[in-house]
């Protein structure tokens, strides 16, 4: 497909014709949360919908995620398949019940007769001053729990894609997005997450990751925003001779460590970026589960590039200097193969 031909959209353009594609064709399909209709969603989510489809599909709630939540965990038990904006994935520990004892849970504790089709998005990520309240990403407190499905996209096609797969999925999906891919002027937009995305509806598999480049040297594992300070990372070792292979999960739980192991089969090095706390991490899980096949044979300690287990700082030259970012990956990279940048 040739630049003319190509249909480029943002994160959150694709996300809301998803949904809009969804809603038009299953009645069931509705939206709710905080400033989600008249304004179109703070992060553009669903931009057009309220027009399109009503108060009644497109609903504003109060500032209540306990509420809220808990009532599409009780639509979703009902037949209904709501899509629920939590603003900041900040604001999970307001309604976390909701979130891991009743949705989570619900088609467990029923025999499998209730099910919970519930998608959960929410906006991640540091990087803005926005103070330790409004700044995290917490990827691997979903992931832990058992009956969730998490998703976070790295680009608008990917986004479309995961979106309409997770509304048609029975099971709970936190559909994770980071502020810097998305799209909005005033939070200033990564260039490779606008993407190619066909206007047709389509599906993009819950539980697959995608090579986004091929290499022999090294595999560079990333997710939403790292993903492409992974990319910048391997441009950067390309001119030191040094072939990085770089895959993005695009789906954290659950995770497909398979096309993980098969790419480290092949290079002997791992290096992964998490801009999640660095204990109890996304990262160290993929570290040991690579560490613990036995089919894999390692060159080198594998490395992880993470935040710290500190609260997020408000100050920008505090905060910008925990956080990953491709020169840190380039000189982990470097390091484990014996050369220096």
């Amino acid at each position: 497909m040739n630049a003319t031909s190509q249909r480029r959209l943002t994160i959150a353009k694709a996300m809301s014709e998803a949904i809009a594609q969804e809603m038009a064709e299953d009645p069931n399909v509705l939206v709710m949360g905080e400033d989600i209709a008249k304004l179109g969603g703070v992060f553009g989510t669903t931009q057009g919908l309220l027009e399109r489809f009503g108060p009644t599909r497109v609903r504003d709630t109060p500032i209540s995620e306990t509420a809220f939540i808990g009532a599409a965990v009780g639509m979703a038990a009902s037949g209904m398949r709501p899509v629920v904006e939590l603003m900041f994935v900040d604001f999970m520990g307001v309604c976390l019940d909701a979130i891991y004892n009743l949705a989570a849970k619900q088609a467990f504790f029923s025999g499998g007769q209730v099910g919970c089709p519930l998608v959960l998005m929410t906006a991640v990520g540091g990087g803005y001053s926005d103070g330790g309240q409004h700044s995290q990403c917490l990827y691997a407190t979903f992931a832990h729990l058992p009956g969730l499905k998490v998703v976070i996209p790295s680009n608008a096609h990917d986004a479309k894609g995961l979106m309409r797969s997770a509304i048609r999925d029975n099971n709970p999906v936190i559909f994770m997005f980071h502020k810097a891919l998305q799209g909005m002027g005033w939070l200033g937009t990564v260039p490779g997450s606008i993407a190619h995305v066909p206007a047709e509806a389509f599906s993009v598999p819950i539980g697959k990751a995608a090579t986004v480049r091929e290499g022999k040297d090294v595999t560079l594992v990333g997710w939403g925003l790292t993903l492409h300070q992974a990319l910048e990372a391997a441009d950067a070792l390309a001119k030191d001779g040094i072939d990085a292979e770089v895959i993005d999960v695009r789906t954290i739980c659950p995770l497909d460590i398979e096309s993980i192991l098969d790419s480290v089969r092949k290079t002997g090095r791992l290096v992964v970026i998490d801009d999640d706390y660095r204990s109890c991490g996304v990262a160290a899980e993929i570290i040991a589960s690579v560490c613990e096949a036995p089919s894999v044979k390692l060159s080198a300690q594998p490395r992880r590039i993470t935040s710290p287990d500190v609260p997020i700082a408000f100050a920008p030259a505090m905060e910008h200097s925990t956080l990953p970012n491709s020169t840190k990956v380039a000189v982990a990279v470097t390091e484990m193969m014996g050369r220096r940048l």
